[in-house]
């Protein structure tokens, strides 16, 4: 900043000051209510869940884990049911443990498998 020797230099340069202050105020303001939007709990979810969802590793990884939960709940619930015997429940609980194990770590195989069978089940095959 230069040296003010007079009053009318001192007046301008309280006026740039003003206009400077003024723009920084509205700069200010605008970053915190962008700041406030973005740390509003809601927001803040759906912020993280489609950036979560947007990684394509992330999102395979998170399918694998749901089928293969979803698979070991269903083993468990056909094999053991319900039950208030508590060895049954341990050993359900190990099996539902394991297929889920076994189908999260083979999603892709499993899918593929599965894709196979339906196509072959739903092909018609023409007769001449």
């Amino acid at each position: 900043m230069q040296k003010i020797t007079n009053t009318e230099e001192l007046r301008e340069a309280i006026a740039i000051l003003k206009v400077k202050q003024t723009e920084q105020g509205v700069i200010l303001k605008e970053q915190f209510r962008t700041t406030y939007e973005n740390l509003k709990p809601l927001n803040f979810l759906k912020k993280t869940f489609s950036q979560l969802t947007s990684d394509p590793d992330i999102r395979g990884g998170i399918t694998s884990n749901l089928i293969g939960m979803a698979a070991g709940y269903l083993s468990k619930k056909l094999m053991i049911g319900s039950t208030y015997n508590p060895i049954k429940q341990l050993l359900g609980s190990v099996l539902q443990m394991g297929v889920t194990g076994i189908v999260t770590k083979n999603t892709d195989g499993i899918i593929n498998t599965l894709s196979d069978i339906i196509q072959k089940f739903t092909s018609h095959k023409k007769t001449d």
